[in-house]
């Protein structure tokens, strides 16, 4: 599953830094329940890199993605540009991720398989990790994690400064604490959209995702993101 990076953070989920809460963090929170009221969609680019203690590398995976609401339903898509091992100059193996129904598909071209897991009951706390600041409230994001304000700070996007508020996240549910120490977001309030995060995993793991041409839409080529298969293509449930 290393080829598929960052998702390996929504897998380990699927399987104290406390502060006194600020002044700010109720207005940001405020913003980003009223931003999220009318967020339908998103699409950006992304560059994502996995940081592993035990052997002190560094592996990136670059891509687009996108997310779409529709009431409490979220949907998610994902292009992975995975570099192919040992080779300078060789395409980059295109992996695709999908998210819909509670339901998460990996696909794996080159190994033409499907990898498919299924959140069941615990949709919602999943969801939690997949919209984290892409058209989120700040009232599910109040009832899901510990917040600590750690202050504004000015980020770009396509060259364009961004004023954003760093939030540090503590899960509130146990079991992930176990996997995921904390997260940390960068997250635009005006449109509850995160252009940066840092998930800490236990072991000194980190995985840090950037996200860049961030556009609002209601309307998505997901044609790109679509998962195909043919009489050939192993399905592997988990």
């Amino acid at each position: 599953m290393r080829q598929f990076g960052w998702v390996g953070v929504l897998l380990m989920a699927m399987t104290a830094r406390a502060q006194a809460p600020s002044p700010q963090l109720a207005t940001v929170l405020k913003q980003m329940d009223t931003a999220s009221k009318s967020f339908r969609g998103a699409t950006a680019n992304f560059r994502w890199d996995y940081y592993q203690k035990i052997v002190h590398d560094t592996s990136t995976q670059e891509g687009s993605i996108y997310f779409q609401r529709d009431g409490a339903t979220v949907d998610m898509g994902a292009v992975i540009a995975t570099p192919q091992a040992g080779g300078k100059g060789k395409p980059a193996v295109q992996n695709i991720v999908q998210y819909k129904g509670g339901e998460l598909q990996m696909l794996d071209p080159a190994a033409d398989q499907i990898t498919v897991l299924h959140a069941g009951a615990n949709q919602a706390e999943y969801e939690s990790f997949l919209t984290l600041g892409f058209g989120g409230s700040g009232a599910d994001l109040e009832r899901l994690w510990s917040i600590a304000d750690e202050g504004p700070e000015t980020l770009t996007d396509d060259g364009q400064p961004v004023k954003t508020e760093k939030l540090d996240l503590v899960s509130k549910d146990d079991a992930t604490r176990k996997s995921i120490q904390h997260v940390t977001i960068w997250v635009d309030p005006a449109r509850a959209i995160s252009l940066k995060q840092i998930f800490y995993q236990t072991g000194g793991n980190t995985r840090t995702a950037v996200y860049s041409h961030i556009r609002l839409t209601d309307r998505i080529d997901k044609s790109k993101f679509e998962i195909k298969r043919n009489s050939k293509t192993t399905v592997v449930n988990r």
